[in-house]
């Protein structure tokens, strides 16, 4: 396997992982991998009549740093055009969010952390 497939397959892996947390923790799934342009969201759900657009970020360690601090401002500028194609798309109005489910898996454990209103696109 090259090292871009594996990738791939533990981003994969990363995304099930969170849409599993996700809907135990009651969100509609709305979405996954929407793509708008050069915009890409992870995974868009709703909770409580707030759309939520998700980033998810998995890691086999935290020793160069935490999955979230992966987020990039141009990241997180592309997210929010993606979300409002998005809701446009959709003819949709309602409150939305920004959310980062961060993952840390390896043999040893599996950590999710999920970081509700993570971030503010356009104050960066």
């Amino acid at each position: 396997m090259t090292m871009s497939s594996y990738k791939q397959k533990f981003g994969e892996e990363g995304e099930k992982l969170a849409l599993t947390h996700l809907i135990e923790k009651g969100y509609k799934i709305l979405a996954k991998n929407y793509r708008s342009g050069r915009a890409e969201i992870d995974i868009i759900a709703e909770i409580d009549g707030v759309y939520v657009f998700v980033e998810v970020k998995i890691r086999e360690t935290d020793k160069y740093g935490l999955p979230e601090e992966a987020v990039s401002t141009k990241k997180i500028n592309m997210m929010a055009q993606g979300a409002e194609d998005y809701l446009l798309e959709f003819d949709l109005n309602g409150d939305c969010r920004y959310d980062i489910v961060s993952i840390i898996k390896n043999k040893f454990k599996t950590e999710i952390t999920h970081l509700e209103d993570a971030f503010w696109p356009g104050l960066y």
